[in-house]
Formats: structure tokens, C-alpha cells, sequence
């Protein structure tokens, strides 16, 4: 089955790592067919596991060569392909728009610091199933009020976000 690991936290505040290296470490534990997407932790790949034990062999191989600690959201092509085709804003070229990727529930406790955040024009937030979708105008990413939010520690391990331009990048390597 193909997969797609999402890094948090890589290539950001100290944690550095070129994707060959790890892209080795997915070698390395078995996982086949290995390939990145950008510098931000996207990992396609193959195998025959579950999401559960894939989440345990990648974090601990992760924590182990690089020395931090590792947090991995494991999608299947097909969980994946629903980030890209649940998009529930339009396309613009002065906005980026966000999903969120993470431990169930998630969605949830995001909409509720969404709604406590103070917002800019034309940022909104909804939740598409079980996905958190950000709309936010280009450059007001990290000043955005829910942006800062967004490095709380106590939710570190809990999600990471990706761009949906990066889905869609994703989807490709997958071949769709």
C-alpha cells in the first residue's frame, strides 16, 4: 500500500535534516519505493503494515538517527487524496490555504482556538469531515493571531499542516 509520512516540526527551528538522509532512514526500516516531496517532511512510500505500526517503526528509526523527538502522521494514498479533493475554499493567488493533518480529534481543538483567535480579512477556518482547513492571506501567515497558535508545545505532537499546493504534489509522486 502507499503511504505518505508527514514530518512535524522538520526544518524549522533547529531541527535540520536533508531528505536523502532521510529517506535512508525509511530504507532502513523497511519501507519500500521511498521518494520526498520538498524540504518539509513529506515521505511517499510503500508497505505492507498498518498506519499504527508504521507510526511506531518510522518515529522511533526518526527519533534514533536524528535525536529529537520524532512525530509522523501516516496517510494512506487514499486518506491523502481526500486532503486534496475536500478543499472547501476557492483557489486564490493572495491567500494560501492550509489542512491539517493529525491525531483524531484534532480538528476540533483547532476550530476552538480558531474561533478565540483574533482574524484578518478573508481568513477563515472549516472543518471538511474529520480535516481542519485554513484560509489565510499571503503574509499573514505567522502574524496571524491563529498562526502563533500554531507552535503551542502542549499541541506539538498533536498535528502538523501542510500548504494544499503540497497535496496536490504528494498525489502526483503517487501517481494520481
Amino acid at each position: 500500500m502507499k503511504y505518505c509520512a508527514f514530518l512535524r516540526g522538520v526544518n524549522v527551528k533547529g531541527t535540520n535534516m536533508k531528505m536523502a538522509d532521510v529517506c535512508q532512514v525509511f530504507k532502513d526500516a523497511g519501507m519500500l519505493d521511498v521518494s520526498s516531496i520538498l524540504a518539509s517532511g513529506n515521505i511517499v512510500f510503500t508497505s505492507d503494515k498498518n498506519t499504527e505500526d508504521l507510526k511506531k517503526i518510522l518515529e522511533k528509526a526518526m527519533s534514533d538517527r536524528f535525536s529529537y523527538d520524532a512525530f509522523l502522521f501516516i496517510k494512506s494514498q487514499e486518506e491523502t487524496q481526500v486532503f486534496w479533493n475536500s478543499i472547501p475554499f476557492e483557489k486564490k493567488d493572495d491567500l494560501h490555504i492550509y489542512a491539517f493533518v493529525g491525531n483524531p480529534g484534532i480538528e476540533n481543538v483547532l476550530m476552538t482556538e480558531f474561533e478565540a483567535a483574533s482574524k484578518t480579512e478573508n481568513e477563515k477556518a472549516e472543518i471538511v469531515g474529520e480535516i481542519f482547513y485554513w484560509q489565510v492571506p499571503k503574509g499573514n501567515t505567522l502574524d496571524s493571531s491563529f498562526g502563533k497558535v500554531l507552535g503551542k508545545k502542549s499541541l506539538k505532537d498533536q498535528f502538523t499542516s501542510r500548504n494544499i499546493n503540497t497535496f496536490e504534489k504528494i498525489l502526483k509522486k503517487m501517481g494520481i
